[in-house]
């Protein structure tokens, strides 16, 4: 039994995606946020419990990348939908014949695939990572309703359309981009062999402790500089 484990972790993964895609068009965004955190810790845990009880399987990374991009690339572009849709004709009423704005977000759904079916097949990625990681956007675009619902520093800032379309385009551009970026896989602890994905994680920490859901942006930001400037 402990074999299918991490696959019905996975399922859930998806399952978090599926409603959170209900909860965005019933207008609790700060719920659909909720759930892409959720996803994130189910789909850090399969990979985990899947080399725990050595069952990881070639189904198992496939079942994986499709869950993430319904959770991590249709639900956040679903989400800036709505936030877009908002200074237009409202989430529900919005057609084809009606403003195109919000539809840029869904570039973010496109290119999470785009980018979810490169890891599958490039070698490269075994020890880092080559382009933004689907769950990193996700996690940063549900920060953006939660900022908004609980008044956070930036709130103002995520409100903007010009925002909105500009991440949507700069990140989509980020998830496939030819970028080596950090993976944090700790082959030992030694602070000499780790000490800049510690100092990222001590000034993380820091941020979600006096910005909380709004220093989830800033870390993926932070994420990709020190992988930039740090490069080996």
């Amino acid at each position: 039994m402990l074999k299918h484990l991490p696959n019905a972790m996975t399922c859930g993964n998806l399952l978090c995606g599926c409603f959170g895609i209900v909860q965005v068009y019933a207008g609790n965004l700060p719920l659909a946020a909720g759930l892409i955190f959720a996803a994130a810790l189910l789909d850090f845990g399969d990979g985990f419990v899947a080399r725990l009880v050595n069952a990881q399987s070639a189904i198992g990374k496939e079942l994986d990348s499709l869950a993430d991009c319904v959770t991590f690339g249709v639900l956040p572009a679903f989400i800036i939908f709505s936030l877009l849709g908002a200074f237009t004709e409202g989430f529900e009423t919005l057609s084809l014949q009606g403003d195109y704005l919000p539809y840029v977000a869904f570039s973010l759904a496109v290119f999470s695939a785009l980018r979810l079916a490169k890891f599958n097949v490039d070698t490269r990625q075994s020890d880092s990572f080559i382009g933004v990681p689907t769950p990193a956007n996700a996690l940063a675009v549900a920060a953006f309703p939660l900022m908004i619902a609980y008044g956070q520093p930036g709130a103002d800032l995520v409100q903007q359309p010009w925002f909105l379309v500009g991440y949507s385009l700069v990140m989509s551009y980020l998830l496939v981009a030819e970028l080596p970026l950090m993976a944090f896989k700790f082959k030992t602890f030694a602070w000499a062999d780790n000490q800049i994905k510690y100092i990222f994680l001590v000034l993380s920490t820091l941020l979600l402790l006096f910005l909380q859901f709004a220093g989830l942006p800033l870390i993926i930001l932070l994420y990709i500089l020190f992988s930039l400037v740090f490069k080996k």
